[in-house]
């Protein structure tokens, strides 16, 4: 029997073994899968399957406000599937009821309360588990504050109350109209959605992030063959457009394309009726920065195969 790529991925994928002892496992048991799980864990080869070993890169971010005050949580699930479970909604939304009582931290909202329960957070995810049948956890968390103001916020991709794929948090340090404050705010977490700025203002910027880029800019402009002078003022230009792309102040308003963001706020003062400071913002992007294992398998299969 003709042993396949595919079929070598897919036992591949259900016991956590390597190409070439899925191929030979293949071999000798005549294409069976199930017979070739077996064969590979007599030879100790196949890798147990447990829930919290499993990947969760999907789930839900859930955001909750109270006061001058708003959370936002990321808790991960395996499949996109059980986002969609109304179990788990109620899960992460509690998530974040639960995470506005803390500092916003993982650890505190981790050992908070779960409400409607005498569990911990981290203890009822954990039966959450066992009940919904996926490795779940509590991703990342914060929380963001103001004095007097407005801490707004927005959730894209909806899938519930509070509950989607994007949150933002955006707080606003103001005197003025609250009512207001909330609108302008959620067109600022609109416009951070739609974004995705780096930092507030330029001094924010990692210092590392910037020298990169003008290392980047000032190699660009090498090739140019202009002299240094000229160079210099180049990287300098480069490197200002760069901070209208990713420093939120900087950055052309999705709401008006013709100011900034920083002009947009300024200009909204009379209405609002005070002076309006953005302290600070949160997005949250579900699964970024999550690393799935991945690997080239055309050449695996290819060096399996023996052509390479």
């Amino acid at each position: 029997m003709t042993i396949s790529a595919s079929m070598v991925k897919d036992l591949r994928e259900k016991t956590g073994a390597g190409m070439m002892d899925c191929k030979a496992a293949l071999i000798e048991n005549g294409g069976d899968v199930e017979a070739s799980i077996d064969w590979l864990r007599t030879k100790g080869l196949a890798k147990a399957a447990k829930k919290a070993g499993r990947v969760a890169a999907e789930g839900l971010v859930g955001v909750a406000a109270s006061g001058t005050t708003a959370v936002v949580v990321e808790v991960n699930s395996e499949t996109d599937f059980v986002a969609r479970n109304a179990e788990f909604q109620q899960v992460v939304q509690n998530v974040a009821q639960a995470a506005l009582a803390t500092d916003g931290s993982v650890a505190a909202v981790a050992a908070s309360n779960f409400p409607g329960s005498d569990k911990t957070v981290e203890d009822a995810i954990t039966t959450a588990v066992a009940t919904i049948g996926e490795h779940m956890n509590l991703r990342r968390s914060a929380a963001v504050s103001v004095t007097d103001g407005v801490v707004a916020t927005y959730v894209h991709s909806a899938v519930a109350p509070n509950l989607g794929k994007i949150g933002v948090l955006v707080g606003l340090q103001s005197t003025g109209d609250k009512d207001k404050l909330v609108a302008l705010g959620r067109q600022v977490a609109m416009h951070i959605a739609a974004t995705n700025p780096l930092s507030v203002r330029s001094e924010d910027l990692d210092a590392d992030v910037v020298a990169r880029e003008r290392s980047v800019y000032a190699e660009q402009a090498r090739e140019s063959g202009k002299p240094e002078a000229i160079i210099e003022k180049m990287v300098e230009g480069r490197v200002r457009k760069f901070y209208e792309e990713v420093v939120l102040l900087s950055q052309a308003f999705v709401i008006n394309p013709d100011l900034t963001v920083e002009k947009a706020l300024k200009a909204a003062e009379a209405d609002v009726g005070a002076p309006i400071e953005l302290t600070t913002f949160v997005s949250f992007r579900l699964g970024e920065g999550v690393e799935k294992e991945e690997s080239d398998f055309a050449a695996e299969v290819a060096a399996a195969a023996g052509t390479k």
